[in-house]
């Protein structure tokens, strides 16, 4: 019988110290992290290169570097204990422990899923449920989040994804800007207030903004660039109700300021930005008892809109 390769691989504490020496360049950097000692480190990779056969370091006074073979050695043994941490996280995952953490932009998270969370919580008392707001793209791998409500296009390989929503734009502000000799009757009196703008990441190449809006409504007089900037969507609603200019409503996330009357629409036009929200984790989540309840409740409040 042919023995398993695996009785003949290297003691993982021995990969473990040469792996943080080759990335750090160094054995006293690697003992540090490691908490071991300078010496420690050093006889671990020399007993390393001599179970293999070949040196993994060029050693010069007062620096190390890795050989041809030392560095593809280095990128495997990275790539192994990444793998092992990612299957680790998962593993652990699948209790029905009560915490869940959704990752999701602050606008969505201020505007939409906040003011519907009691409803969540009345159904699911038991499911400890945090946010956890970011630009970026929730690491499903890290434990980061459990799920993730993005916004742009759904394009996210080797996830399981859900459109919840569609995404109109149209010009939102407070009903005051209506009334007076100033008051806004049509797309081109846009020229004489300002313009709120949600700076959100740009996703797939571009943020569609005022520029499409603007176009659509045939309007050429009004500079799409000019007005306000503001980091978050919430933030530039915000702006609107206040009555300091006017804001190019994302209608997920004025949906509630427009039915309380904090916000009026000047104008009908409705454009489709081509983006949406998505329901996004990966696809053995769903069979974690409070993943599954939070997509399902996501879900059934989406069709209330």
């Amino acid at each position: 019988m042919t023995p398993s390769p695996l009785l003949h691989l290297p003691p993982i504490s021995a990969l473990r110290a040469f792996e943080a020496a080759a990335r750090l360049r160094s054995f006293t950097l690697a003992a540090d992290e490691l908490g071991l000692t300078q010496g420690a480190i050093s006889h671990q990779v020399r007993g390393l290169e001599d179970q293999l056969g070949f040196e993994l370091f060029r050693r010069e006074p007062r620096r190390i570097s890795t050989t041809a073979k030392g560095e593809q050695l280095a990128q495997a043994v990275r790539e192994g204990l990444g793998t092992v941490a990612r299957a680790i996280v998962e593993l652990t995952k699948t209790d029905a422990g009560p915490h869940l953490v959704v990752s999701t932009l602050a606008g969505f998270a201020v505007k939409w899923l906040f003011p519907r969370l009691i409803r969540f919580d009345e159904k699911h008392p038991r499911i400890e449920l945090s946010i956890a707001t970011t630009g970026q793209l929730a690491d499903f791998s890290t434990g980061e989040a459990d799920v993730a409500i993005r916004y742009g296009l759904g394009r996210y390989p080797g996830l399981h994804v859900e459109k919840i929503l569609d995404e109109d734009m149209f010009p939102v502000c407070a009903p005051k800007l209506m009334r007076g000799a100033k008051a806004l009757r049509k797309p081109a009196d846009l020229a004489g207030v300002p313009l709120l703008h949600d700076d959100i990441t740009k996703l797939e190449g571009h943020t569609p903004g005022w520029r499409l809006w603007l176009s659509a409504a045939g309007v050429s007089g009004v500079d799409p660039a000019k007005g306000r900037r503001f980091g978050q969507s919430n933030m530039s609603i915000q702006a609107a109700i206040e009555g300091l200019g006017v804001a190019l409503g994302r209608a997920p996330l004025v949906a509630d300021d427009l039915a309380a009357g904090r916000l009026v629409r000047p104008f009908d036009l409705a454009v489709p930005s081509g983006y949406g929200y998505y329901f996004v984790c990966p696809p053995r989540a769903l069979e974690r008892p409070k993943v599954a309840a939070f997509r399902a409740w996501v879900l059934a409040e989406t069709k209330l809109r």
